[in-house]
């Protein structure tokens, strides 16, 4: 697997003969002839969810964090460690490891658009770490001191670093399932916690914050699923039994992960959150996306925090019940019958 060339006049590759990866495109986007018209969708519907973090009006949680109790103190930077990495890592990883193999030009739109939004959400994570916190670099270097957090990450960079060394058919459709597991999994241990702070009357503009930015992850996992499905179709004989079984234990391990990590940043002492409920949610989330691509769930579980999903939703002509306002997110709106 060669990256592709980003002018290839000796193309003649057509519409209809493009592939997500492996494919021969000129390097021309010609956007009025396109294959897969769920990408240019989502395009559109990013373009369309455009924020920036100086929008959202952090002054009061500059007050709330200080009566913050010490657990909760504790959580809520060890969760913005956490989200500080994980689009640290995005932002490379999908310009510098994955898009250089994606053959789509469709696509490719999209994966632009997402780095500049995982950038964008570090500077949101910066503007809430200089809220809050008297000494930033205690947060962005928490990574450094906490062997819980570095020993996550590393587990989370594993399966890029993989593409990097060798980037085969077979490593890209698994990087696309980890994209998956990432965007919808990985974030939502600590979301969970700032809405429940927020649930409390606490870091409302934190949660708001996490609102915008996961209106964003829910379209970076539409598009993964997307790709995934996508290249169900178009490439079947990647689909073997010994890469299902792959993916299935990659769920496995990230539901490991990802719950032992959310028992160890609330500790047993957040209100909401017991270590059984953060287990059987990110089970459920898990079987969710994988229900999304076409495979069997493993878990079986119900949501145990329906509640969450009120925190998260952006809806038309809503009131803004962080701060009171009216404000018109259709633009925002998620309709999945376009994808």
């Amino acid at each position: 697997m060669k990256r592709k060339k980003i002018y290839n006049p000796q193309s003649n590759e057509t519409t209809n003969e493009r592939k997500i990866f492996g494919g021969n495109p000129t390097g021309i986007f010609e956007l009025n002839d396109i294959k897969y018209q769920w990408a240019y969708n989502l395009w559109e519907m990013m373009l369309n969810n455009t924020w920036f973090p100086k929008e959202v009006d952090m002054t009061r949680d500059v007050n709330d964090y200080k009566h913050l109790t010490d657990p909760e103190k504790s959580a809520y930077d060890k969760v913005l460690a956490q989200l500080i990495f994980m689009d640290s890592l995005q932002t490379n990883n999908i310009i510098d490891n994955l898009n250089p193999f994606i053959t789509s030009p469709e696509i490719n739109l999209i994966l632009v658009r997402q780095a500049f939004e995982e950038a964008l959400h570090s500077q949101s994570y910066a503007v809430m770490v200089d809220s809050i916190s008297t000494n930033s670099e205690e947060i962005y270097a928490l990574w450094r001191r906490d062997m819980r957090l570095k020993s996550k990450n590393d587990a989370i960079a594993k399966v890029y670093d993989e593409l990097s060394v060798n980037p085969s058919d077979e490593n890209i459709v698994k990087a696309m399932f980890a994209n998956q597991i990432l965007e919808g999994i990985y974030f939502y241990s600590g979301f969970a916690y700032i809405y429940t702070l927020a649930r409390s009357d606490k870091m409302l503009g934190s949660a708001q914050m996490i609102r915008f930015i996961q209106r964003d992850e829910v379209t970076h996992l539409l598009l993964f699923q997307n790709m995934i499905n996508s290249t169900k179709k178009d490439r079947p004989e990647l689909f073997t039994k010994e890469l299902e079984d792959d993916v299935y234990q990659m769920f496995r391990d990230a539901v490991k992960l990802e719950s032992q990590w959310g028992q160890y940043i609330t500790e047993g002492q957040i209100l909401g959150l017991t270590d059984d409920i953060i287990e059987q949610y990110i089970q459920h989330l898990a079987d969710k996306r994988l229900h999304a691509v076409g495979m069997k769930k493993i878990y079986n579980v119900e949501n145990p925090i329906k509640w969450v999903d009120n925190f998260s939703q952006f809806n038309n002509q809503k009131t803004n019940f962080f701060e009171g306002n009216v404000t018109n997110y259709s633009k925002g709106s998620l309709d999945l019958d376009d994808f």
